[in-house]
Formats: C-alpha cells, sequence, structure tokens
C-alpha cells in the first residue's frame, strides 16, 4: 500500500508533508505536490502533516478522489523530487477545502 495526494493539494502545495517524509518520496508540479508509489514506505508521517488534509492512504481514499492514485503515478514519472521545505502560495489559504480543482491542475 502506498499514500496519495488529492484534489484539496492543488493550489494549495503546503509542503509540511516534505519535511517529514523519510525516503523522499514526494515530486513537485507546478501547483500540486504527488507521492511517488514506487518510493513510498508507508510510514504515514505525512498524513499528520498535511494542513490541507489532501494525503490518504491508497485504501482509504475518498471514492470521489479515486482516480488520485492513478494521476499521482502518473504524475510522479516526470516529476523532479522535492526533499525541502518551501513556502507555500501566498493564496493556499483561499483555496484549501474548495472542490473540484482537478481543472486547474497544472502538469
Amino acid at each position: 500500500m502506498t499514500y496519495v495526494v488529492t484534489e484539496n493539494c492543488i493550489k494549495c502545495k503546503y509542503t509540511d508533508c516534505v519535511d517529514v517524509c523519510p525516503v523522499d518520496c514526494f515530486r513537485e508540479g507546478p501547483n500540486f505536490l504527488v507521492i511517488d508509489p514506487d518510493e513510498c514506505i508507508d510510514c504515514t508521517l505525512c498524513v499528520a502533516e498535511c494542513p490541507a488534509e489532501a494525503i490518504f492512504a491508497e485504501d482509504d481514499v475518498p471514492a470521489d478522489q479515486q482516480h488520485c492514485t492513478a494521476l499521482n503515478a502518473e504524475l510522479a514519472a516526470g516529476w523532479k523530487p522535492i526533499i525541502e521545505r518551501k513556502d507555500p502560495p501566498a493564496d493556499a489559504d483561499d483555496w484549501n477545502g474548495k472542490p473540484n480543482k482537478l481543472p486547474l491542475l497544472e502538469r
């Protein structure tokens, strides 16, 4: 089992999760983070650190976010690792909790 970043991360892109990951499995896109399923060791540390509550165990991903499992794997293959915390976008708090953000994803 791996962990999955879901849509609520889009345009929030808090990176608190990156700081606690012992294996550097996060990958960074322009406005979204994903978890590389081949690198994740299922440690659970990132879940509690995500201010957007956007990270779930693969088996616990909400039904309306199931597409994010494949999306994480797809994007992780082409995005670069992020290994240090960065400041979130200035408007991250405004986007946190807004539904249906998938059309806003920048690849």
